[in-house]
């Protein structure tokens, strides 16, 4: 009796949540809603990417400093915590790769040596690495250091897989999602669960961008076309009904095996996460094609209202796919280049300050799409779009330099597109 009820305060006092499939699907999916939220508030909110990481940063911690507080598993914080984890080892690896010209080779080594030292640190202090056994601030301190590196690394490998390596995010769902499967197979035949759960846990992160950049990015890229703001609703809205389902059982049962006594048992947990994944499948199909519509609709008006005036007598141009790189169509940007350049000649730097606003969108929208065609060619055009913005959005804008990054900007684009 005294063992048994030993157990079960144990139990009760774990801080994470039991590994079942609804675990698995909520993580996949937080990966996705981090990486997108974080880009929401830099680009279309306008913060940019000091005060968003900045403003990450502050929210993971009073929200870590939540968890800590805690003495029993509370699914909300948890996953609020999990989700601002993987904003900011997100934010991390993009800082090491973007603003420090770190090689992706070099951070993912990097990432994984400190991984193995937070792993060794926590094996010397604890015994153990298992996280059924959170149950002290010390272990807890631990395994959000280790979360947290887990989710650089993975960022890091996922990018280097599918932009150093030009796999592509298609590739990326079934690399991924593979090795995922492997892992499974290979606890079946006998691995251990510790060891497995860790490289499922790195292997989930690039799964769940490739399949974030899979349902966003445009057809022409190879994805759905459903965009970033639809995907990121229709994902937080499957993890507010698991994350409230498991608010209700923890309330009612504490921490526990989903598959013990009153919870239903595994069968029905199973359930849960195969619904969740029809849901993300069917609605994200539907709703794709819905949106690809109406974006087509909204481009020809687009076209129409651009052409009016046009020479109709004047025979459209020629294009063909510039040899020197494999990015493709880059004519909307370019359009969007014209309608600044137009705003810059008449010197109404507010407008054309405003309108450059969609090609930033644009093109942060279309990054994992073009990015892995020619990760060189992409980081010039980049570096271009970056001093255009610079020179709209400086205290004291001047005609000339805006006139003058823009024009080089349309240089390049006309360099580099191709269809």
């Amino acid at each position: 009796m005294a063992v048994s009820a030993h157990a079960a305060a144990r139990t009760w006092l774990t801080k994470v949540p039991a590994i079942t499939a609804t675990f698995w699907v909520i993580k996949v999916l937080s990966t996705t809603i981090g990486e997108t939220f974080a880009d929401f508030l830099s680009v279309n909110v306008g913060l940019g990417p000091i005060v968003t990481d900045a403003l990450m940063l502050t929210v993971l911690v009073v929200a870590l400093a939540v968890q800590f507080r805690t003495t029993k598993y509370t699914p909300w914080i948890y996953w609020l915590c999990v989700v601002l984890v993987s904003i900011v080892g997100t934010q991390i690896t993009d800082l090491f790769t973007d603003d420090l010209g770190v090689s992706l080779y070099i951070s993912s080594a990097l990432f994984a040596v400190i991984l193995a030292v937070v792993f060794a640190v926590w094996y010397r202090q604890e015994g153990t690495l298992a996280i059924t056994s959170i149950d002290t601030p010390r272990r807890e301190a631990f395994y959000w250091a280790a979360i947290l590196t887990t989710f650089a690394l993975g960022t890091a490998a996922g990018d280097l897989a599918t932009e150093a390596l030009s796999l592509g995010f298609r590739n990326g769902v079934l690399i991924f999602g593979g090795l995922i499967l492997l892992t499974w197979f290979a606890r079946r035949a006998g691995a251990g669960l510790v060891l497995t759960f860790w490289i499922a846990y790195v292997l989930t992160r690039p799964l769940g961008a490739s399949l974030g950049d899979l349902l966003t990015q445009a057809k022409d890229f190879g994805g759905l076309d459903l965009g970033a703001s639809l995907t990121s609703l229709l994902f937080f809205a499957v993890i507010v009904i698991l994350v409230a389902r498991e608010q209700v059982l923890a309330n009612r049962h504490g921490v526990a095996v989903k598959g013990d006594g009153p919870l239903g048992g595994r069968r029905r947990d199973y359930a849960w996460a195969a619904v969740g994944v029809a849901v993300v499948l069917i609605l994200g199909t539907g709703l794709s094609r819905f949106h690809a519509s109406s974006s087509v609709d909204d481009g020809a008006a687009t076209i129409a209202v651009a052409g009016a005036g046009a020479d109709p007598q004047a025979a459209p141009a020629a294009r063909q796919v510039h040899p020197t790189t494999a990015l493709g169509n880059l004519s909307r940007f370019a359009a969007i280049v014209d309608q600044v350049q137009a705003e810059v000649a008449k010197n109404d730097l507010g407008n054309a300050k405003i309108r450059v606003k969609d090609l930033e969108v644009a093109w942060d929208d279309a990054e994992a799409g073009l990015k892995p065609r020619d990760p060189g060619k992409w980081h010039q055009l980049d570096d271009e779009i970056d001093a255009v913005l610079s020179a709209l959005r400086a205290g004291n804008p001047h005609q000339s330099d805006c006139a003058a990054s823009l024009a080089a900007l349309a240089d390049l684009l006309d360099k580099f597109d191709g269809v």
